[in-house]
């Protein structure tokens, strides 16, 4: 599998979705990358699997939503997907959920993950650049983060700042709840899969870091109906690992 930039993986999917848009209520974009902008047509919406979209126009809080959730009636009661994530049949997923993780003096940073599966927080990504940077001082006000991290080993960019910041937060997060974080991906970014990588290898417990994990778009894939594989492949260029 080739390795894509954001930019390229965002030409990629582009051109996709041109040609899939002809079967689909949509208007086009101007510009070098265009872009599809799928309309509602008849309950159904070209940016969502069939079956996905009408699950979440019955849910209020999903549809509020609608831009990021990525979820597909009855694949969380999947035994093999349920395995992949290390999760429970009934946990219910919640989309763009406000966590709060502690800063130094009692005080609290509330920061936003895209979705909470019980104790499992995620993290996805597809086209976006990175996982954001910072300076060091801003990471400093987190009172756990020499606890869990060696800040040391933590990568920086060219002027300084650290690379990963969302990760960072998003396994803080994890650590206050006792819970596990996992981020998901597309398998041809490999720039994003190693700024993760460079992550965990700064966390200072193994225990703690069996329960942050990688996961692939292509993994997930692999375990899902056929008709949604054939869903992902067709619009993203996912294909089963």
């Amino acid at each position: 599998m080739d390795a894509l930039s954001s930019a390229g993986l965002r030409r990629e999917i582009s051109a996709r979705n041109v040609v899939r848009a002809v079967g689909h209520e949509h208007e086009l974009t101007y510009g070098e990358i265009a872009s599809v902008i799928y309309r509602e047509d008849e309950g159904t919406h070209g940016n969502f699997y069939a079956a996905s979209y009408r699950a979440i126009v019955k849910r209020p809080e999903w549809a509020r939503r609608l831009a990021k959730s990525y979820c597909c009636p009855r694949v969380m009661e999947r035994a093999e997907l349920c395995s992949l994530l290390g999760m429970e049949r009934e946990w219910v997923p919640e989309f763009g959920v406000r966590v709060g993780v502690a800063l130094h003096k009692g005080h609290v940073d509330r920061t936003e993950v895209d979705m909470r599966l019980g104790e499992l927080l995620v993290e996805a990504k597809l086209t976006e650049t990175d996982f954001q940077t910072a300076p060091m001082r801003l990471l400093e006000r987190y009172f756990a983060l020499e606890e869990v991290f060696d800040v040391d080993l933590l990568r920086r960019s060219g002027n300084g700042r650290v690379l990963g910041y969302q990760l960072i937060r998003g396994a803080l997060a994890a650590h206050e709840t006792d819970g596990s974080f996992a981020v998901l991906c597309d398998a041809r970014r490999r720039d994003l899969v190693e700024q993760w990588f460079g992550v965990m290898r700064a966390v200072r417990s193994l225990s703690f870091g069996s329960r942050l994990k990688l996961l692939t778009w292509q993994e997930v894939a692999a375990v899902l109906p056929r008709g949604l594989q054939r869903f992902l492949a067709e619009k993203y260029g996912i294909t089963a690992a």
